[in-house]
């Protein structure tokens, strides 16, 4: 069910967690989520797809030497040269590409302004998550970073995309990214001392039937809770986590999401 065909450009469309222990992290997101996994050859070793009800969700491969676990985001775009070719001029970074990949698609891995990785998908025969399901569905990428306005600036005239609220983007609380009209996203500004030696990062959250539940659940399987199960007025409940190598990732508990099928 919920099975997604296509992304508008700026959507945010595929994740990909780079592992230090691939069968670990198979094995804990497995008992989360209730993803299966099937590897693929690359060129580069084994890419392993986690999947729900026979749709992709997201991704896992091997975290090269040095780089700390972490989940990566990616974001679709028309053509990746054309915005490939802005991301300099705009303040950030090219860290590699633009490139194929093989034949699912052409990608650019860059740094904001911030030095945030993010990643750029211009699809081909892969369009990036296709599982649309209610839960265990990865969505909402959040930035977090201690210059929003800066931030702001930069994927809104890369990405094309505007904030909500539009206007106090230094004072805001926090702001929603919103692409063809429709929030898909968060930036929270890193303000007082609770930030104090965390670099900036995107963050991403995976929907869930009962947020205390999956919670409890992680630690069982040898995560960490970091930020325990929360409300969030009008949303729904949340939790942040790492995953057993220290990957963070959030939980989160739509208001709106009832249904009793999936994790």
């Amino acid at each position: 069910m919920g099975k997604i065909e296509s992304y508008a450009p700026g959507s945010f469309c595929w994740a990909e967690l780079a592992s230090s222990d691939v069968e670990s992290a198979k094995s804990f997101y497995g008992e989360m989520f209730g993803w299966t996994a099937s590897g693929m050859e690359t060129p580069n070793g084994i890419y392993t797809i986690f999947q729900a009800e026979g749709n992709d969700a997201a991704a896992v491969y091997p975290a090269p030497a040095g780089m700390p676990d972490n989940w990566a985001v990616y974001f679709s775009v028309a053509n990746v040269d054309d915005s490939a070719a802005r991301i300099q001029p705009l303040g950030g970074k090219i860290v590699m590409g633009p490139l194929d990949a093989g034949e699912s698609g052409r990608m650019v891995v860059a740094q904001d302004p911030q030095g945030v990785y993010f990643s750029l998908w211009q699809a081909r025969k892969q369009i990036g998550a296709t599982y649309g399901g209610p839960f265990g569905r990865v969505m909402w990428p959040e930035l977090t970073t201690p210059d929003a306005a800066s931030a702001a600036a930069f994927y809104t005239k890369l990405l094309g995309w505007k904030t909500k609220p539009e206007t106090g983007v230094e004072s805001a609380p926090y702001l929603e990214w919103v692409n063809e009209g429709a929030s898909i996203g968060g930036l929270m500004p890193m303000r007082g001392d609770e930030w104090k030696g965390v670099p900036p990062h995107w963050m991403v959250y995976i929907t869930v039937r009962d947020c205390d539940e999956r919670a409890a659940k992680g630690t069982a399987v040898g995560g960490k809770i970091c930020v325990p199960p929360t409300d969030i007025p009008n949303v729904g409940r949340f939790a942040v986590m790492n995953d057993p190598q220290g990957a963070a990732f959030s939980l989160i508990q739509m208001n709106a999401m009832q249904s009793p099928a999936g994790a």
